[in-house]
């Protein structure tokens, strides 16, 4: 299959691009600066430009781009960023898919699971309706861009991530480091949950999509079995043989990340209810299995 990907460059999307190219796929990467390697495709998503000859014979799309929500202090600047480098750059690449003849079967869309804000504990299922605040008000009008394609006969598919576990990158590669300092205590007050992915969980969740063509919409990539942040943080303690005691209260919390601080606090036990029912298996459902993986020797990830 001849597959389009755009946030190549993130820990996310070079592990996609790298599992889609064992699978056999000819995959294409849309990148800001000028092409260097065989399969790179200019674009410049602010613009509204898109190199979409080279786009020609597109199969199918994921859409990953989008400025890191946990980069930078958000500034009212930062926050206009994160909400433009979203829904322009969607509008930009569903305006060129829509131009293709044919048109790509699917786009699969990044989304994320702050879309149903601070929920407590509340089980969360792509049925929920959308909470309030800042990240969830992007995630909703980022995913009415992408649905923009639907009009010219193009599946699409909202991928709602939770937190993707990772030995780097995220906020698992940070709580990693912090905990190998003896500092990777409960944030806040421990209880909120935690909807967490293991990073090849992930990849092959977004591969899996590609070709279930029964799902459209929202779909949840979360565990099926997510935990309470302080159960997260023993567990990798454990698992470090580092203690995981000492917390960060929330009001460190948000003296150092600011308004973002919400977003590490807020509580959201969400699962994967419509991508269990299609039949995806996780290799790292249950947070055990997951931290053995996160915390394995240096070599031992794939």
């Amino acid at each position: 299959m001849r597959i389009t990907v755009t946030g190549s460059s993130g820990f996310i999307g070079g592990a996609l691009v790298a599992h889609l190219r064992a699978a056999g796929h000819d995959v294409r990467t849309l990148v800001r600066r000028p092409p260097v390697a065989a399969g790179e495709v200019h674009w410049d998503p602010m613009a509204g430009e898109v190199d979409r000859a080279a786009l020609a014979g597109t199969e199918a799309v994921v859409h990953l781009a989008g400025a890191g929500v946990g980069d930078h202090r958000w500034t009212p600047a930062y926050k206009q960023e994160i909400l433009r480098s979203r829904t322009e750059g969607t509008r930009t690449l569903v305006t060129a898919l829509g131009a293709l003849d044919p048109p790509p079967r699917v786009l699969v869309c990044a989304s994320a699971v702050g879309v149903y804000g601070d929920r407590g504990d509340e089980t969360l299922t792509e049925d929920s309706p959308a909470g309030t605040g800042f990240l969830a008000g992007v995630v909703t009008a980022w995913e009415a861009e992408a649905a923009r394609a639907t009009a010219d006969g193009i599946r699409v598919v909202s991928a709602r991530s939770g937190l993707v576990m990772a030995p780097h990158g995220g906020a698992f590669g940070r709580m990693l480091t912090l905990t190998r300092l003896g500092a990777g205590g409960p944030v806040g007050g421990g209880r909120q949950w935690w909807s967490w992915i293991t990073l090849p969980d992930e990849v092959a969740a977004l591969a899996f999509l590609l070709g279930a063509e029964e799902l459209a919409g929202p779909v949840n990539l979360t565990t099926p079995a997510p935990q309470r942040q302080a159960d997260v943080s023993r567990a990798i303690g454990r698992a470090m043989h580092r203690p995981s005691v000492l917390p960060a209260p929330g009001f460190a919390v948000r003296a150092v990340l600011g308004e973002f601080a919400g977003e590490i606090l807020a509580s959201q036990r969400v699962l994967p209810a419509r991508l269990a029912a299609a039949g995806f298996e996780f290799r790292h459902p249950d947070l055990d299995a997951a931290v053995a993986w996160l915390t394995a020797p240096a070599g031992a990830h794939d």
